[in-house]
């Protein structure tokens, strides 16, 4: 019964990729013909694929509507959304919002720029990003329990991506510190050479953090000191809208009596 589900699973994903034909679509569940039809039958009844007048099998509006779905039961989606349009306009990047889903950091929202750059970034919503080898990745690993750092951590074969990967685990630790002492992280082309990236922590009511949110541009658009020149508009903007989800940093009282928040 497993190795069926992770089957048709597989044949879902193929005919997203390329319209497969009902001998195709038989060679990847590997059962005869007249048993994938049957399969197919009753995936298109789900709308999970769609017969096309070529007799092929393509994707299906019913899993497009169930990973809409998904993604709008992320609470943190809809509250996020006008801060991180915001920060596109004022800085004219692309922008992406990253959350920790199970073990792994997720992008939830994308804001394309307009810029040359938003063709070329390989980024898009719903996609796993390098929990070592990104900004959003470092950030959230950053303010994570220790515990459960390393449970996440315990897992990671570090890949050497390009020639600024951090390549073993105490590189990554000391560079988590210091993102966890200033607030934001960078990734200086850490996984793809070309790609610039800044992101700060996103927290919750109990002050946790959850997610990130970023800007990235190709080098050619933006170096990363053009990136990180930003800053202060995305530690603005992290900060919205983590004040959205309910978080309320530390008041400090001044000399002069007056309330002021913390940082």
């Amino acid at each position: 019964m497993a190795q069926s589900i992770r089957r048709a699973i597989d044949l879902i994903r193929r005919s997203a990729e390329h319209p497969l034909s009902l001998t195709e679509a038989a060679d990847v569940l590997g059962v005869h013909k007249s048993t994938a039809l049957r399969i197919l039958q009753t995936l298109e009844s789900a709308r999970f694929v769609r017969r096309t007048g070529a007799g092929t099998y393509v994707l299906g509006s019913g899993l497009i509507e169930l990973s809409e779905l998904a993604l709008g039961s992320m609470d943190l989606r809809q509250p996020a959304a006008a801060h991180l349009r915001a920060l596109q306009r004022a800085t004219g990047h692309t922008v992406h919002l990253a959350q920790l889903t199970g073990d792994e950091i997720i992008y939830i929202d994308k804001v394309d720029s307009p810029a040359f750059d938003a063709v070329k970034l390989p980024s898009r919503v719903g996609r796993a990003v390098s929990i070592y080898a990104s900004a959003v990745g470092k950030t959230i690993l950053a303010y994570l329990p220790r515990q459960e750092r390393d449970r996440l951590l315990s897992h990671v074969v570090f890949e050497k991506f390009t020639d600024t990967t951090f390549t073993d685990h105490g590189a990554l630790e000391a560079e988590l510190a210091r993102i966890h002492d200033c607030g934001w992280a960078v990734d200086n082309g850490e996984h793809d050479a070309y790609v610039m990236c800044v992101a700060a922590p996103i927290r919750d009511s109990r002050g946790q953090v959850i997610a990130a949110a970023s800007i990235t541009a190709i080098e050619v658009i933006a170096s990363l000191d053009q990136l990180k020149s930003n800053l202060p508009l995305l530690l603005e903007t992290a900060n919205e809208i983590s004040y959205e989800l309910g978080y309320a940093p530390p008041a400090l009282a001044s000399q002069d009596g007056e309330i002021r928040s913390a940082t």
